[in-house]
């Protein structure tokens, strides 16, 4: 047993003492040489949202409380004469695989809001026929995340 404690003693662990710094990041990794990632506000006015979209500049983001989560992450929407509207909605249902019959077109990891419009796996750099097309890890993250109910902001 005592020479365990030496052993213990020469490689240095017995004389260390706990680290008792603050987290650069509550919850999150505290890493020498790595910045700290603070979360931003959300550029929605709505706090109770859980996603935001901005149509303006093609980004969204997840929310909680008011405070960015995920994001931001590239989306396309809507073109011209079938438009994405800004708008407060609710999440109303989700489908990891749904076809949609009006387009005969897969999307994959479809959240629904607003209608029959959705988030969902599509190219990010060509327009819609409303939907929100994300990439594939935006769009399961927003799968993953929302749930009926909750709340969704698009702003212009």
């Amino acid at each position: 047993m005592a020479r365990v404690a030496a052993l213990v003693a020469v490689a240095g662990f017995g004389t260390m003492a706990p680290a008792m710094a603050e987290p650069l990041f509550p919850g999150g990794p505290d890493i020498p040489g790595v910045p700290s990632v603070v979360p931003t506000a959300s550029p929605c006015p709505v706090v109770e949202a859980k996603a935001c979209l901005r149509l303006s500049t093609n980004e969204a983001w997840l929310v909680d409380n008011g405070r960015v989560i995920f994001g931001p992450t590239p989306i396309s929407h809507g073109m011209p004469g079938f438009e994405t509207p800004p708008a407060v909605t609710r999440i109303s249902f989700k489908r990891e695989f749904h076809w949609s019959t009006m387009h005969n077109a897969p999307m994959r990891w479809a959240t629904f809001f607003n209608g029959d419009m959705a988030f969902h796996v599509g190219p990010v750099d060509s327009k819609s026929h409303g939907c929100v097309r994300m990439t594939e890890d935006g769009a399961h993250r927003f799968f993953d995340y929302l749930n009926p109910g909750d709340i969704t902001q698009v702003i212009p």
